[in-house]
Parts: C-alpha cells; structure tokens; sequence
C-alpha cells in the first residue's frame, strides 16, 4: 500500500522499496530528468554493448562488422526503450523500463552463428520472435508452466554456459597470437578487482557504474601496453542511416528451434522485471502491463533482427535503479532511450566501443555472468523449497545442460542439425527441467507459500 503526498516537484510514497520520489507519470523539470536519463543510460551501458561484443567475437567477425553491430545494438536499443515507455497500440508496458540486447541469447546465437553463420542468427531471431508475442497475450494461462524452480535453473545455466567465453576473453580472445600473456590476464584481473571493490565499498552512482568504471580503468590500462587498437574510429563516419538485412538473412530450423526456447526464458524474465518495476511504487502489474511489455519484447526483437541487432529485453538492473533512486518516472527513462538512439547514429561512438581490448572485455564478463548465474540461484533459493524432488531436477537440469555444452563432440555421431539442437545447454538443461517438474509428482517447485496462494 502506499501512502501518497502530492507537491509541485514530486511524488513521494512508501513502497517496499522505499521512498518513491517520482511516480511513473510524473515529469520532473529537464535539469533533473536529463542526469537521471543519463544515469539510467550508464547503468545497462556497458551490458548492452559487450554482448554483441561477445556474439560478434565469437562468430568471428571483423572490426569494421562487429562496430556495425554495437551501434545497431544502440540504436535499437533506444528505440525498443521509448516503445515500451510510452506503447505503440497495444505494443508497450507504458512503464519504465530500459531495453537491451537480451543476456539469455548470448549462448544460443553464437552456437547458431558458428553453425550455420551470421545471416542464420537474424533469421531465427525474427521467426522466433512470435513465440514471446504469444506469450504475451496467453501468460496468464502459460506462466505455470514455468515456476521459480524451472527459470531459476535456465537462469544459472545461462550464467554458466558463458564462463568459458569470459575466460577466453580474461586470456585475449579465441585464436589470439598471445593468448594467456601475464599482460591478458593481468589486465582481466584488474578490470575484475575494480568493479568488484567499487561494487562493495563504494555508495550511490559509483556503486551503479562499478563495472563501467572499470572498464575505463581497463582502456587507460590497456593503452601503453599496446592492446588498445583505435585506427578504426578514424574510418568510422559521424552519422549514418540505418540499412535493414545488411547480413542477409537465413532460416534453419534448428537454428529456429534454439531461438524460440530462448525467447521462453527470457519471457519469463520479462514478466519479473514488470512485477518488479511496479512493485517500486507499491503495487502489482496490471494485464495490460505484462501484456504490452511481453509485447514489446517479442516485436521489438523482431525488429532488431530486421536491422541488424540482437533481441532485446527488458534490464533488470535498471529496475534495481529504480527501486534505489525512488525515481519510477517514465520520461526519465525516454530521455535514456533518446540517448541511446542518437548514440546508435553516430559510428564513432560504436567504433570506439567495438576497440575494446579483450581482456577489459573478459574481466567485465567475469562479473556480468557470474552475476547472471546468481539471479538465477537467488531465484531458486528464495521461491523453491529445496526438497528431494526438487533438487534432484536442478542437478539433472545442470549437470545435463552444462555437460552438452562443454563437450559437444559426444554428439558427433547424430545428425548435424540434431548436433546444433543438443550442443545447446541452455535448451537441453531447460527442456530437462521443464519435463521432469511436469512428471515428478510433487508441488511444481514452488515453496509451501506459493503453492498455498
């Protein structure tokens, strides 16, 4: 419940989270909402460019390719933000929320992209893409299906499925001449210890911006030592006009089928950023909320695909932000997503971010997966009672999901299509939890609480 209290600058209410100081329709005056935009902007900087770094790495595109990629992630990016801020139809939560390449296609699209190329990725983020707009419309009806004890897992496998990324990154990057110099992982150590100590010892923005933080230090770091590469920032042009299916486009249905489970999982992390953003002033989400926010990510997914991006999601640290600041206000968001777009216009900008050396690279991802892997154990752990049913489906689910990923030539013998299909831990572990909740006799993962509701 809360307890409003109305003035000319601002709205404050008791929330669980706090004091809110801005409601989600209030507008607080330029001076303020400009640095909160810019603040909300630096809060899921970082995440929404090292992804497609890490896609694009691992894929094996050139530099002139993966700046192309960053500055679309930008641009859609903000474009997705304004959309889900302020609707379009009945496409959008009207709530505010950041949007940003999606953290849970990171292993399903590289394991695409090295199996069937580029062109292949885009294709299945655009076919697949309806499967979260249904879920959007029916997720009332689909959401038990898939309890805390099932996302949770996906979650954690998500997280771990991309350590080997994070390392290989931490050593300078996959095929690198001096791949585990002192040097690679020295500086991988450093952006680690700074975004971790910042995180923990400091209060308010630089305890936000820890990881952003410290891959500035990393740059400053990286630069005497010959690993910070900039030539191609002098090529980069000023502005230019976004071209949809530069890569082409492809349809494997494989590559599909990995695709669209993704979409399944990051729907349900939807679905808990909405909750969370409107439990910051006090109150539950409304069907039209979740609807249009489900809604949002499905067909700005789609979108991205079309123009060259990886899907897009909504951020959870970004809801963190909101429930810390008191500051809920949608406008502050749009001016966050205005940001993002005149970024992604801009190629100087992503071809500065593209020169990021490896090792900054790995010693951020070391923070940002592991992070991912821990939202997923705080959702087991808060939501599941940690039964014998139940834990006996999480190790499955990881042991499966993990073990197929890190040794997938136990899989040379099937077809090649299957191959792609089962190489993906984050399908063989989910699917493995989904399937074994539905058949094991028990409460369907969720605490005595929760199954009493």
């Amino acid at each position: 419940m809360s307890d409003v209290n109305l003035d000319d600058q601002s709205v404050q209410s008791d929330s669980d989270e706090g004091i809110v100081r801005y409601e989600i329709d209030d507008k607080p005056p330029l001076s303020e909402a400009i640095p909160l935009g810019m603040q909300h902007l630096l809060a899921m900087f970082l995440s929404t460019v090292a992804l497609p770094l890490v896609i694009a790495g691992a894929i094996g595109l050139g530099q002139s390719e993966t700046t192309f990629i960053v500055q679309m992630a930008l641009l859609v990016a903000g474009i997705s933000t304004i959309v889900q801020v302020y609707s379009v139809g009945p496409v959008g939560s009207r709530l505010p929320i950041v949007m940003g390449t999606s953290a849970i296609f990171v292993t399903p699209l590289i394991d695409i992209g090295n199996s069937f190329g580029i062109a292949a990725i885009f294709g299945a983020v655009i076919v697949a893409a309806p499967v979260e707009i249904v879920i959007g419309y029916f997720y009332d009806d689909l959401r038990s299906l898939f309890p805390p004890l099932v996302t949770g897992v996906v979650v954690m496998l998500v997280g771990l499925t991309l350590v080997p990324t994070a390392i290989q990154y931490s050593a300078g990057g996959p095929g690198a001449s001096t791949y585990g110099d002192l040097a690679n992982l020295g500086i991988a150590g450093l952006v680690f210890l700074i975004a971790v100590l910042f995180n923990q010892y400091f209060d308010n923005f630089l305890s936000i911006a820890s990881v952003l933080v410290a891959v500035v230090v990393g740059y400053l770091v990286a630069a005497p030592l010959g690993l910070l590469d900039l030539s191609g920032v002098a090529d980069a042009g000023w502005v230019t006009v976004p071209m949809p299916l530069e890569f082409g486009v492809e349809f494997h249905p494989s590559a599909i089928v990995i695709a669209a489970f993704a979409y399944v999982v990051t729907s349900m992390e939807t679905i808990g950023d909405v909750e969370g953003t409107t439990g910051t002033v006090g109150r539950r989400a409304t069907s039209r909320e979740m609807r249009g926010g489900l809604l949002a990510d499905g067909v700005m997914s789609m979108f991205a695909g079309v123009f060259n991006a990886f899907p897009n999601t909504s951020f959870s640290q970004n809801v963190g932000l909101i429930g810390f600041t008191g500051v809920a206000s949608k406008f502050v968001v749009a001016i966050c997503g205005g940001f993002l777009v005149v970024l992604g216009l801009i190629p100087k900008v992503a071809a500065v971010v593209a020169a990021m050396p490896e090792p900054v690279l790995g010693g951020a991802a070391i923070v940002l997966f592991g992070m991912i892997f821990s939202i997923g154990l705080r959702l087991v752990a808060e939501n599941v009672e940690l039964t014998q049913r139940n834990l006996t489906i999480i190790a499955a689910s990881i042991v499966l999901g993990l073990g197929v990923e890190v040794q997938s030539d136990a899989l040379a013998q099937f077809p090649d299509d299957l191959q792609v299909l089962l190489g993906s831990g984050l399908l063989v572990g989910g699917i493995t939890a989904l399937v074994l909740n539905a058949i094991i006799p028990g409460d369907g993962g969720l605490t005595a609480a929760d199954a009493s509701a």
